[in-house]
Parts: C-alpha cells; sequence; structure tokens
C-alpha cells in the first residue's frame, strides 16, 4: 500500500486471520482492533476466529475521508488509495453483529453507543 498499489485478497487473509486470532486471545479482556474489514467476508474471516467480535462501522462522507487523509503525515496508506478502498466496501448488513456510526461522533461517543448496545444484548 505505501506504495500505492492495493492489496489484493491473497494480501489480507493471513492478516485478518491474526487480527481474529488477536481478539480471541484478548476475548475475556476485551481489546478494541482499528482495521478496514471492508468486505462481510473479511469480517467473516474475523468471525470464524472470534466469534464474540462486534464490528462499529463508521460511516463518513468521502470528502472528510479525503481531508482527514491528506493532513496525517508519514501513514503508510496514502490517500490516492482512498478509491480502491470505497469501491472495496460493503456496508455492515443487519444480520451483522455490530453497529454503524455516522458522524459527528466523538470516539467517547461510540463507545457509550457500544456500551448501550451490550447492555441491551443482555437483557433478557
Amino acid at each position: 500500500m505505501s506504495a500505492g498499489i492495493p492489496l489484493t485478497d491473497d494480501d489480507r487473509w493471513p492478516w485478518l486471520r491474526s487480527v481474529g486470532l488477536t481478539l480471541a486471545a484478548a476475548a475475556t479482556t476485551g481489546l478494541v482492533v482499528a482495521c478496514s474489514a471492508l468486505r462481510r467476508a473479511y469480517r467473516e474471516a474475523i468471525l470464524a476466529e472470534a466469534p464474540t467480535t462486534r464490528f462499529v462501522m463508521l460511516d463518513v462522507p468521502v470528502a472528510v475521508l479525503e481531508e482527514r487523509m491528506l493532513r496525517r503525515a508519514g501513514h503508510f496508506m496514502p490517500a490516492s488509495l482512498l478509491a480502491s478502498q470505497l469501491a472495496t466496501l460493503e456496508p455492515l448488513a443487519a444480520d451483522e453483529p455490530g453497529i454503524t456510526v455516522e458522524p459527528p461522533c466523538s470516539a467517547a461517543e461510540v463507545a457509550q453507543l457500544l456500551r448501550v448496545q451490550r447492555l441491551q444484548a443482555e437483557l433478557p
């Protein structure tokens, strides 16, 4: 990606398995991992290793994404790859474990939404 070349699925599968294994190892303590599990198949690969995983999709306007990417310095992924990432994106489906959050939403607000969702899931 640092060379401006999008990843292929073959590039992603080992990494997605590693993400799933890392989440599974932290199942009792909890862990937040930020990653671009863009397609349902990618999320399913993570769930295969860590079935209690819950996804949070940030639904950010393209213009905001572009602006943020252009402001960051020294990041491995250039802004020129944004279009390929968005072309790969499959939004979180209603039957997938997680929520979609639209901005403006701070990290604290996202955390609160997740706490509420977890509590609701625990209700009989």
